[in-house]
């Protein structure tokens, strides 16, 4: 295994100017992250029975594309250029870190969005994808977009929904023993930062690190909430370096000779270190729960620290060409870059699904407490 190259975390709480904020307000106007289809197989060999995912466009699977009022949406070419069917609303040329994941756990298929109509009956056995492009822990984040599913809602659609759905398919009410079969995965706080407290405008903005603690306290509720609905293994994403996506980067006002912005990323550190401070205090207040840490931002870090060693050249532009409405989303029907394998970044913001694979690859099976805290998503699926 590579050496890891993990920067440290702020020495201090960050503090940019009001001038920063209004730049990357301008800058990032909405933040959320294949090859082969999967063989089916029997249930019995997959690891566990799904997964019901919840968060942004990191892990969105199409929810936004049955949204007639958003703007942040993937389901155009060049998305899913190298995805078996095409563009589907993930924001990536094929996989997100989630279908990565259902792959390595040997799930039968692709888990399904739940704003699709198809999504019912027998489909939601393996799982269901909550997740909505521009969302956040807060539920007015991403009000740019003109319409998101904010994650108090999508957990709402899996209480009011999904969960009467699954007691018809099991003959029985589910509870924790059912739900022990399932991963309940959240990828959130991003757009908390880049659609809310840097957007202009709006009610006074608290200092950071309140605003910090206030977005961990509102998690935690909606984690205690899926606690109560019965589920007990919890995987959870930290935040990307923000700092480092090509829409940063290729702004004058913020980068300096293209390089990541430090003080961005220090703030999300800071709420990267408490997410994985709530592995252990949760554990503690919830019985019988599990709960690993997938530390995104050191595995995206060191890939763009050691890019030759991970096999690729380019960590810091967008692989397609970038629509001038919204800076950071593809052109639709744009122009995309034909060495895609060795892209950091498929547009302004979103991993390739060669980096998405490494997401993925660690986080299931990674023996590193940098990368997967305090366990893998392998041993959790088998606790």
């Amino acid at each position: 295994m590579a050496r890891r190259h993990t920067p440290p975390p702020p020495a201090s709480s960050p503090s940019i100017s009001m001038k920063l904020a209004f730049s990357i307000a301008l800058s990032l106007l909405l933040l959320p992250p294949i090859s082969l289809l999967s063989k089916p197989i029997h249930d019995n060999e997959a690891e566990v029975q799904g997964m019901f995912v919840f968060g942004s466009s990191l892990v969105d699977n199409g929810n936004n594309n049955f949204l007639k009022n958003s703007s942040a949406k993937a389901d155009y070419l060049p998305y899913g250029i190298d995805f078996p069917r095409g563009p589907t609303g993930r924001f990536s040329n094929g996989r997100n870190a989630v279908d990565v994941l259902g792959e390595l756990l040997r799930l039968p298929s692709f888990i399904p969005a739940f704003d699709d109509p198809r999504t019912r009956g027998r489909k939601i056995i393996h799982g269901v994808n909550f997740a909505s492009g521009g969302s956040g822990i807060l539920d007015q984040t991403g009000a740019q977009a003109g319409e998101v599913v904010s994650l108090t809602q999508q957990i709402r659609n899996f209480e009011m929904s999904t969960l009467r759905d699954l007691e018809a398919q099991l003959g029985c009410r589910p509870n924790y023993k059912h739900l022990l079969k399932y991963l309940f995965v959240l990828e959130t706080g991003g757009n908390d930062y880049q659609l809310n407290y840097f957007a202009p405008g709006g009610e006074p903005k608290p200092k950071l690190p309140q605003f910090t603690s206030i977005l961990v306290s509102k998690l935690t509720q909606k984690i205690k909430k899926l606690y109560i609905l019965g589920a007990r293994k919890f995987v959870m994403f930290s935040i990307q370096p923000i700092g480092c996506i090509p829409v940063a980067r290729s702004n004058p006002k913020l980068s300096n000779n293209g390089s990541c912005i430090e003080q961005l990323n220090d703030v999300v550190l800071l709420f990267n270190q408490r997410l994985r401070s709530l592995v252990f205090e949760l554990k503690a207040q919830l019985p019988d729960s599990n709960l690993v840490f997938v530390n995104s931002f050191n595995i995206i870090r060191d890939v763009i620290d050691n890019p030759h060693y991970y096999g690729f050249s380019d960590v810091s532009t967008s692989c397609c060409e970038l629509s001038p409405r919204t800076v950071f989303l593809c052109k639709r029907g744009g122009r995309a870059c034909n060495n895609r394998t060795i892209h950091v970044y498929f547009d302004g913001l979103h991993p390739t699904d060669a980096v998405n694979l490494i997401i993925g690859q660690k986080a299931y099976g990674s023996d590193s407490l940098e990368e997967a805290y305090p366990a893998s998503v392998k041993q959790l699926a088998n606790m």
